[in-house]
């Protein structure tokens, strides 16, 4: 916003009345325009959500590591962390394409126990802290003890997922 401000004073100070308000409403209608569909994909998501069946997609444990790896020593499994913060785009497209993907809910629901955190809250800070996240999406396998077998940065599709996790199986 503070940019759209100094834009329409540099406007202001270089053209006439005139041709900055027709550049006034550009910009105005370029954010209208950008902030339209984003606000119809959220709702799009839920809508998303409700519909998928509890089978299908990854299940996560949300926000409670120890409660993951208690789990994964458990059933001795190796754990899949979603690292994501809520703000990250490419974390929302992994929650609403490749998550709830029937074939990669099979692979990942069989193979791991899966946690969410939000790296910015909770577990999430002393985790993102643990493993140097820095950039998001970070997806994360590591043995039931915690140690890092391997990762992964940005957006995949299900197709990549399954692979990412068959890699960090063979690393088991």
């Amino acid at each position: 916003m503070p940019v759209i401000v100094l834009l329409a004073c540099l406007t202001i100070y270089i053209m006439n009345k005139k041709i900055f308000f027709i550049g006034f409403l550009t910009i105005v209608a370029v954010i209208a325009f950008a902030i339209a569909p984003a606000v119809k994909h959220n709702s799009n998501n839920e809508t998303k959500k409700e519909n998928v069946a509890p089978e299908e997609g990854i299940r996560f444990i949300e926000s409670n590591w120890a409660k993951a790896k208690a789990e994964a020593k458990k059933q001795g499994k190796l754990i899949f962390l979603d690292a994501y913060t809520t703000w990250c785009g490419p974390c929302r497209m992994l929650k609403r394409n490749t998550f709830p993907d029937k074939a990669a809910g099979e692979f990942f629901n069989k193979n791991f126990v899966n946690v969410a955190l939000d790296m910015e809250k909770g577990d999430g800070l002393t985790v993102a802290a643990t493993y140097g996240v820095n950039a998001y999406p970070t997806l994360i396998i590591t043995d039931a003890d915690g140690k890092l077998v391997t990762y992964t940065k940005g957006y995949i599709d299900a197709k990549q997922l399954v692979e990412f996790g068959k890699y960090g199986l063979s690393k088991k």
